[in-house]
């Protein structure tokens, strides 16, 4: 029992030790910390030639691109019966067709991959619903 308690005791004192070096350390840390934000603005403070820094390069202006009157979209809009369809092409391709009916909401005809058949959609959504619930209201 006594040879536990004495390596108890001796666990105790080198914490104890310890702790005070942390604290003489601690001790010195404004001081340290004082010289870090010293240094660095005398850094930042430099004159600009003092450093070995390189000029910037020289920029040049990117050059204008003109718009392909292929890649533009031709729509064509055509109007019978109170009904009206519109019709957008790209490079001769019918990209998708927008039917508005006289009564009833209007949608869209949108080409599958091969382009043979057309497909009906509301809206140009992508289907993602995110939820939106009203938590508090005042």
């Amino acid at each position: 029992m006594g040879g536990e308690s004495g390596g108890g005791s001796g666990k105790i004192g080198s914490m104890t030790d310890s702790l005070q070096s942390v604290r003489s350390a601690l001790r010195y840390a404004p001081l340290l910390l004082l010289a870090t934000v010293l240094l660095a603005g005398s850094a930042l403070g430099q004159a600009p030639g003092a450093g070995s820094a390189l000029p910037p390069p020289k920029l040049e202006p990117l050059p204008e691109v003109a718009g392909d009157p292929e890649l533009e979209p031709q729509i064509t809009i055509t109007r019978k019966d109170g009904e009206t369809v519109e019709e957008a092409r790209v490079a001769g391709q019918v990209v998708w067709i927008k039917v508005t009916p006289r009564h009833g909401r209007p949608y869209f005809l949108i080409p599958d991959a091969g382009g043979q058949m057309f497909i009906r959609r509301d809206n140009f959504d992508s289907g993602l619903k995110v939820p939106l619930w009203l938590l508090f209201s005042f």
